[in-house]
């Protein structure tokens, strides 16, 4: 049996590494008022979503090249590392967000795959905020969700948090985007949400927990708390864009009747049997856009055909926006059927100064942003193609 520290080992075995907390983590300074939007009233978040990491370097079995030619087998997390790095590099973002599934399951060391995960954000000391996905507690050897929200919350750089203890989950939370300084007015909300994991069930194989009436009702208080603080704060007249983020797509993301404006699906949606109806409460909530991880190789952006009525609007507006990151994690699956595909991510560009929303992937091999769209003019929602249609009628 080899040793867990391979101190003696040839050159090609990866070096163990061992990592010691001594005492308690320093204060940090408070999360909420460290996202500020550049002096051009621009945020940028990229979306990492499915890194899948495990202890020690896992393997990829369905990696393809630049021409889309299938490659053999390889170590999957340095890979995945590399990969994550170089969008960092291009994007340059404010703000990373891990969308779930950032550990494979079961293996039998979380602390060392999560800090590979986080790894290539804090070298380049940019925030980053998580939330957890099926897979990350999964199995008898995994770190619950409260012992992997410790060491998350703990790591520089880091926005993570559990949430109230009060509501079903762990990492139900909201980060705030503040004006430039020395400012300290509000132009973004960003949602954060356990989407839970498996259950037994008679129903579909497989099924999931929905989002609970609990997390729905915190959704709900925490997003009128914030529209009635913009109104005390005379800034209900500026343009306000707030994002939501979850690992396990809602059924909506399967509607039959969703129109996708741009990217693609590939496969099913994996989503509860159960609808909870968490849909409605984001779209009255003013929500623009939701965004998921989960079905590796979907990664489009969609809406449903009916409009709602935000609270305090009177007029129906389209959305909120349905969006896949895509999966960016080279130890986890990126093929259906016989095909295999590039791994990806999402990036997100808030422009405060003219309440306009857009987003684009970055995919492997290619230098270019893929399928650019813009999702918010003025602050409200759009159908791009549908504003298409209407200024140039057949």
């Amino acid at each position: 049996m080899r040793l867990s520290l391979q101190l003696n080992a040839q050159p090609k075995v990866p070096v163990a590494k061992l990592s010691v907390l001594r005492g308690r983590a320093k204060p940090r300074p408070d999360a909420r008022a460290a996202l500020k939007v550049r002096e051009d009233g621009t945020f940028k978040i990229v979306q990492i979503s499915d890194t899948h990491m495990v202890t020690g370097v896992g393997v990829c079995k369905d990696a393809i090249n630049a021409y889309g030619n299938h490659l053999p087998e390889s170590e999957a997390d340095p890979l995945t590392v590399n990969f994550i790095g170089k969008i960092l590099d291009v994007e340059r973002p404010d703000l990373v967000i891990l969308t779930g599934d950032q550990l494979h399951h079961n293996i039998p060391d979380s602390q060392s795959a999560l800090f590979k995960v986080v790894a290539p954000i804090i070298e380049r000391s940019i925030p980053f905020a998580a939330v957890f996905g099926n897979y990350d507690s999964e199995g008898i050897h995994a770190l619950s969700r409260t012992a992997q929200m410790l060491i998350l919350q703990n790591l520089p750089f880091s926005l993570c948090e559990s949430g109230p203890e009060e509501i079903d989950g762990i990492g139900n939370f909201y980060l705030q985007v503040l004006a430039p300084a020395p400012s300290q007015l509000p132009l973004s909300t960003l949602y954060f949400l356990d989407s839970h994991g498996q259950i037994p069930s008679k129903i579909i194989n497989p099924d999931y927990k929905p989002i609970n009436q609990s997390q729905i009702d915190w959704f709900v208080n925490a997003s009128q708390a914030e529209r009635s603080a913009r109104g005390k704060d005379n800034n209900d007249n500026r343009f306000y864009l707030s994002l939501a983020f979850l690992h396990i797509p809602l059924p909506e993301f399967g509607d039959r009747h969703l129109s996708i404006r741009n990217g693609h699906r590939r496969e099913p949606t994996e989503s509860p049997s159960f609808n909870s109806h968490f849909y409605d409460a984001l779209a009255k909530g003013g929500i623009s856009a939701l965004s998921c991880g989960h079905d590796h190789v979907n990664d489009f952006c969609a809406l449903l055909p009916h409009q709602t009525q935000q609270d305090g609007d009177k007029t129906p507006q389209p959305g909120p926006w349905l969006c896949y990151g895509g999966g960016s994690g080279f130890g986890g699956y990126c093929s259906y059927g016989k095909k295999r595909f590039h791994r990806r991510t999402r990036v997100w560009e808030l422009d405060t100064s003219t309440g306009s929303l857009k987003t684009w992937m970055r995919v492997e091999y290619v230098m270019d942003r893929v399928d650019e769209l813009v999702l918010v003019e003025s602050g409200a929602v759009i159908d791009t193609l549908e504003k298409k249609m209407k200024a140039d009628p057949v």
